[in-house]
């Protein structure tokens, strides 16, 4: 995950393939010492908000807990 301007990031999938995305909002949960993005790719009206937890060191982690994602 790369941080641009416009609250844009770049995100590279599986694949090799990079995508640019727009963030919504960051937010951080201090109980569990986490820190959350929300973003969409960039330019689809359509797309889907993802949610990922996230590092300091910009690593993107999927939430696999659901009272988790659920929060």
């Amino acid at each position: 995950m790369e941080i641009k301007e416009n609250s844009q990031m770049s995100v590279t999938d599986s694949e090799g393939v990079e995508h640019l995305m727009q963030i919504l909002f960051t937010y951080e949960n201090e109980e569990r010492g986490a820190k959350y993005v929300f973003f969409y790719e960039a330019g689809d009206e359509n797309a889907e908000v993802m949610v990922f937890k996230y590092t300091d060191e910009g690593e993107l982690i999927e939430i696999e807990d659901e009272e988790e994602y659920a929060e």
